[in-house]
Order: structure tokens, then sequence, then C-alpha cells
């Protein structure tokens, strides 16, 4: 008979939807906890995906024998110390982005985490989606040539009731900076994952709109590691909100491709057309609770996969870093206003 793993679901605010709809689709895995430090939430979420027990004490969570894996779904500048905390426990672990939101944290969460005989995934949901996957299957067959140019825009909007909405959001200590780090991060990962690492980046960050301390609006300018050039245009301070694009040139062709589909895909010399794709549509850019009620089916599934067969996930925690290793030399190019080598 195959192994059902019993997973708990750790802070039950707007994320810990997504991953209690995975579990319920789930073949290999089934929710059997939440926990919550406010018990009510805690209870609904429980009441909602048909948890069997509710925990308000992570620790209490931990010390249950029968859970197998935890989803860090708390705010961002909590992840690091609870995936210790799951590690040392003997849970296997599933983290929303970003991992953590310091070097310094990023570098002990990895060292801590990997002395133990646990599986850890890190959840980047769009590097599932099929249209993201198969540019980057076109971009690294070199059917297009080496990369020139690749830029990402990630102009969304939030209001001031939404940062509002919690004391952690936009914050240095728990969010870890504004619409780089909480909304901008997925689209940043995507551009690293396709189009390569980023060697260097010069950058300005300011917060024109909200009443926040942490940026509203960003611009980097950055150089790969391949000698390609591009651009990161990343804010929560547009309306109306605009669908995350990623654009790859290269030296044989172009791809374009946002959340709407791929919206150009051409080689020079060749009538190539664009893969036909179905995949979720994410429409979270003036709304993060609207995300496709299948958005985290892939990563959790390929999670417990992993667990089982003995394998790493689809992105470990060493692939999940250099998002945020990315973010945090903005942050430093702008309060320097100088060219930063990663």
């Amino acid at each position: 008979m195959e192994k059902v793993l019993k997973w708990a679901i750790v802070g039950c605010g707007v994320i810990s939807k997504s991953h209690g709809d995975a579990l319920s689709v789930a073949k290999n895995a089934k929710l059997y906890a939440v926990c919550d430090i406010i018990e009510e939430r805690a209870i609904a979420c429980a009441k909602e995906f048909g948890a069997e027990k509710v925990y308000t004490k992570y620790e209490d969570l931990l010390a249950d024998p029968d859970v197998d894996v935890v989803s860090i779904c708390t705010p961002s500048g909590m992840h690091g110390e609870m995936c210790i905390q799951a590690a040392k426990a003997g849970k296997h672990i599933l983290c929303e982005k970003p991992m953590e939101i310091t070097k310094e944290k990023l570098d002990r969460v990895i060292e801590e985490v990997e002395k133990y005989p646990v599986k850890m995934g890190c959840v980047f949901q769009r590097r599932a989606d099929p249209k993201f996957a198969v540019v980057k299957e076109a971009i690294d067959s070199g059917r297009f040539g080496k990369v020139i140019l690749a830029d990402a825009y990630l102009k969304y909007y939030r209001n001031q009731k939404y940062y509002d909405s919690g004391e952690w959001r936009a914050t240095w200590e728990l969010d870890g900076g504004g619409a780089l780090m909480n909304q901008g991060v997925h689209g940043i990962d995507l551009l690293q994952w396709m189009a390569g690492e980023v060697e260097s980046v010069f950058a300005r960050c300011e917060t024109q709109v909200r009443d926040i301390v942490v940026e509203d609006t960003a611009i980097a300018s950055l150089k790969f590691k391949n000698g390609a050039i591009g651009n990161i245009e990343g804010t929560t301070s547009v309306y109306p909100a605009q669908d995350t694009r990623i654009e790859i040139h290269c030296e044989k062709g172009s791809i374009i491709v946002s959340d709407k589909g791929i919206l150009q895909w051409a080689i020079e010399g060749s009538d190539e057309k664009a893969p036909v794709i179905e995949a979720p549509n994410f429409n979270i850019k003036a709304d993060p609770t609207r995300l496709p009620r299948t958005s985290h089916v892939i990563p959790l599934h390929d999670m417990a996969d992993a667990i089982i067969e003995d394998r790493d996930p689809l992105v470990t925690p060493r692939n999940a870093r250099s998002a945020v290793d990315l973010i945090l030399a903005i942050y430093k190019s702008s309060e320097e206003k100088r060219e930063i080598i990663l």
C-alpha cells in the first residue's frame, strides 16, 4: 500500500488555502493538522479542509509523532527559525516564499536543515506553470541562441488597506521588504531560472504612494553571469495592475511570456510556433487571494513524491535563495547608490 503522508499547515492566513486546496486532491498526502496562534483561525482552517488536529503552539504540533510534513505559511521573517525547528523535530518541510529575508538567516537555515535527515522544499509555484516551464526548456535547448537581454515587468496593485491588514506586512523585520520581496520575488525567481544568474545590479527603490517603510516602487539594471543585460521593474503602486511579463531576447529570436500566456515566440529563419499551453491563470496582480485553486498542486505533490522517492524536491533551499540574494543586492544598491556584485 502506497504511503500517505500526514501533513500540517502552520499559519492559517491567505496562502494556507492554497496548501489546503492542494492537499484536498493529493493522492499520497492528506491534511492532518493545522496550527495558528489565533485559535479561531486555526479552527476555521481545520473545518474548511478537514484536518483532524488543531494546535495553537508550534512546539506542540512538532511534538506530534503523527506529523510527517509541515507547510510553513507564516510571515516571511519567521520562516527560517520554524524550518530549523521542524528539521530538528524530524519533520519534512515545504516553506513558502521567501525562504528567509536576510543573507545571515538564509545561510543559517540551509546549514542547520542540512544537518538532519529531512527533505526541504520551497514554494516557487510558477516554475511548475507549463507556460514558464516551456520557455525555460526552449532557452536551455539553445534554439534561440545566446541570451542578450532579459527583463521582468512586475507591476502590481496593493492599496493601503492591504498593508494595514497585518502588522507584519511591509516591515523590514517580518516582510523583509516591499514590492520586490513580497510580490516581485516570484517574477525575479523566474527571470533568473530562465535567463541565468545575475552577476551585478544597480538599482533604485522608493516609497512613492503607500504609507509604509519599505519600497512600493523599484527599478534595477542587471548584468547576468552569461553576459546578458536586463532590467527589473517592480511595484505595488500602479493602477490598474499589470500582468507579470518576462521578455527574453536572444541572438536568434525572442520569447515574451506573461500571466496570459506566451505572447511572442520567434526564431530567425524558422517558422516554429509557440506551443499551445493550458496553464493556470494567475490573477493576483491586484488581489493576492485570487491564486488559481490549482496553483500549489504540482509543488506540493512534487514535495510528497520527493519524500517517498528519497530525492530532491523541485525547488531546494539552495535553489530558492537566488531570488532573495538578488533582492537584497537591489536594496543594498539603492541604499548605497552604487553597483553591487552578487
